[in-house]
């Protein structure tokens, strides 16, 4: 499990000079937990963020003893991307957290090695309730019962973790095959050179004509 250091904040220190220190202001709460501002070591908080995400549960090592939390949200920085803030939610182990987890395609598709097809990743993560030790970090899609083009896998299809649930409509569509359009070139319709030439021929003769009588006078 991931372990993430904190200390109190002190509301009376300026934000700026925070992040000077290279941290990073936090809050925790949870159904049982008051709200408690912390901060966090900047470069500590970003590693754990990349490497556990939001579906991970991390040891929140504070003043009163260490918390199981999840990152639930975090705020960046409109202009570097780089988070600002956080807010860790502390997790009842007897109850089902929901989460967000990422979609990890594994194996090969036949459809796709035989007969050409392109896999279609129609979703790349999904939302399920969970009880927090079951919790997985990522949720894999074995992609090599996709063998045709009628192939689909859907989120009834997904083997979850025990006591997990999906949130979403069990007939959604993961991923599926699609088969590659084929190019075709039209062929240039003949050019009928004959044609050219005999307008040509008309227009000159059209130009070149002879010029109407002049009427004599009396």
């Amino acid at each position: 499990m991931f372990t993430l250091a904190t200390e109190k904040r002190d509301a009376r220190k300026g934000l700026a000079k925070l992040r000077k220190e290279g941290k990073m202001p936090a809050v925790f709460y949870g159904s049982k937990t008051a709200s408690m501002p912390v901060s966090v070591l900047m470069n500590d908080f970003q590693k754990i963020w990349h490497e556990a995400g939001e579906s991970s549960v991390i040891a929140l090592d504070t003043d009163g003893g260490k918390l199981d939390v999840l990152i639930h949200e975090v705020v960046l920085d409109p202009v570097r991307g780089e988070p600002v803030h956080a807010d860790f939610y502390v997790i009842d182990a007897k109850k089902k957290v929901t989460v967000t987890v990422p979609i990890v395609f594994e194996g090969v598709s036949p459809a796709v090695k035989d007969l050409g097809g392109t896999l279609v990743k129609v979703m790349y993560e999904m939302e399920i309730e969970v009880l927090p030790k079951n919790l997985p970090h990522e949720i894999k899609v074995d992609i090599s019962t996709l063998k045709d083009f009628d192939s689909q896998i859907s989120i009834k299809d997904i083997a979850l973790p025990e006591s997990a649930e999906a949130t979403d409509n069990p007939e959604e569509v993961v991923a599926m095959i699609t088969q590659k359009a084929e190019e075709k070139e039209e062929a240039a319709a003949p050019i009928d050179l004959s044609a050219i030439e005999v307008e040509k021929k008309g227009k000159k003769e059209e130009e070149g004509g002879e010029a109407a009588p002049v009427e004599a006078k009396a």
